[in-house]
């Protein structure tokens, strides 16, 4: 293997060059018993980013509105909090967010049964650390999804 090959290997991921020697490590989810594509697969990372980002921003709304009243920066300060309550009661309740709901994600168990309360506080708390949300597995589950045994699929 020359350089050129080693620095290919590295930008295309651990994945990508572990299939190249002949690994197969199925599709995301498949550990999981979780379908390949369609509804109940492993929602793909790019709608998570954006349903994420459609909450901040609502939340950030929420709290300039109806907490901080034109402060701008009291209402970032809030919005942390104001992210963490929609999280927690739309997970648990719903099992989603309204940027979950628009991406059409919701947030299940393994066995695909609604996450409680208390699981719901547990992957909003580590969403909130932001570094357990960014540590996937092979299932891009984050470390928040894997302490609460949850899973973002579509439906």
């Amino acid at each position: 293997m020359d350089n050129r090959d080693a620095i290919g290997s590295w930008l295309s991921g651990p994945r990508a060059a572990a299939e190249q020697m002949g690994v197969d490590l199925g599709y995301r989810g498949e550990r999981l018993g979780l379908p390949e594509e369609g509804p109940g697969s492993v929602a793909p990372i790019g709608r998570r980013l954006v349903a994420v980002f459609v909450d901040w921003i609502l939340c950030v709304v929420i709290a300039y509105g109806l907490i901080a009243h034109r402060d701008v920066h009291a209402a970032n300060s809030w919005a942390l909090a104001v992210f963490g309550v929609v999280t927690v009661l739309g997970v648990a309740l719903a099992g989603s967010t309204p940027g979950k709901l628009l991406m059409r994600l919701r947030v299940v168990r393994l066995d695909g049964r609604r996450l409680g309360p208390g699981a719901a506080v547990i992957r909003t708390v580590l969403l909130l650390l932001f570094l357990p949300a960014v540590v996937w597995d092979r299932d891009t589950r984050g470390l928040h999804d894997k302490a609460a045994k949850s899973v973002e699929v579509r439906f």
